[in-house]
């Protein structure tokens, strides 16, 4: 049970480690290699979550209001809504993609908030990474431990390079313990899209995003 709960909040770390990245400088992002860039990353977002009582009560207004004032600088939210939606993005009009964006922000904001309160004492590590410099996308694997979790726990991110303003290395999928966020999410939006089309699926989302607002 204890380690269900490790892997749980270490999930919840994930996801706002993607949603609550910092607003670093282009310069900044562009010139380190992009498993300094997520150790950076992770060390922050594990601090802030410990510093600030809000969040770590899972203040819900506060997580999406932080969300929104970042604007998500080092992360390619749009990639990770359509590789999540899958082929059905190309069917979506604009308004429609607006819509999934947004529902689908709330949804990772609301699912993990609820676990954060019980997040202490974890510490992140790098493993070797395999790429070469001319890679525009890697993937970065580290290990996080926890306090009375000796066992080490898989933590891997995709990144890629973008070029021009605001260059610097992007996040746009996320692992877990062998399970990655984007592909998970992928066969749940399928059968929606599948079921009732795109408006169905923003139906689902907004739906299932009140029901998360009325648990917490």
């Amino acid at each position: 049970m204890q380690r269900r709960v490790f892997h749980r909040l270490l999930a919840a770390c994930a996801a706002m480690a993607i949603l609550l990245a910092p607003a670093w400088t282009p310069a900044w992002a562009a010139d380190e290699g992009a498993d300094v860039v997520i150790l950076k990353l992770s060390n922050e977002v594990l601090d802030s979550i410990k510093a600030d009582a809000a969040i770590k009560n899972g203040d819900i207004n506060r997580l999406i209001a932080l969300v929104d004032s970042k604007i998500m600088p080092n992360v390619n939210f749009q990639r990770m809504t359509a590789a999540s939606v899958g082929p059905g993005w190309r069917q979506a009009t604009p308004e429609q993609k607006k819509r999934l964006q947004e529902e689908y922000k709330i949804l990772l904001v609301r699912t993990y908030a609820g676990a954060l309160s019980q997040v202490n004492d974890m510490t992140v590590s790098l493993k070797p990474m395999r790429a070469a410099p001319e890679d525009k996308e890697v993937v970065v694997r580290t290990e996080v431990k926890g306090k009375g979790n000796p066992e080490p726990v898989q933590l891997d991110y995709r990144l890629e390079k973008t070029p021009g303003e605001g260059r610097g290395w992007k996040i746009y999928n996320l692992n877990v313990m062998g399970v990655w966020l984007v592909e998970t999410y992928r066969s749940q939006f399928a059968q929606e899209v599948h079921a009732k089309g795109i408006d169905g699926l923003i139906a689902s989302l907004v739906e299932r995003n009140k029901a998360n607002a009325r648990k917490a």
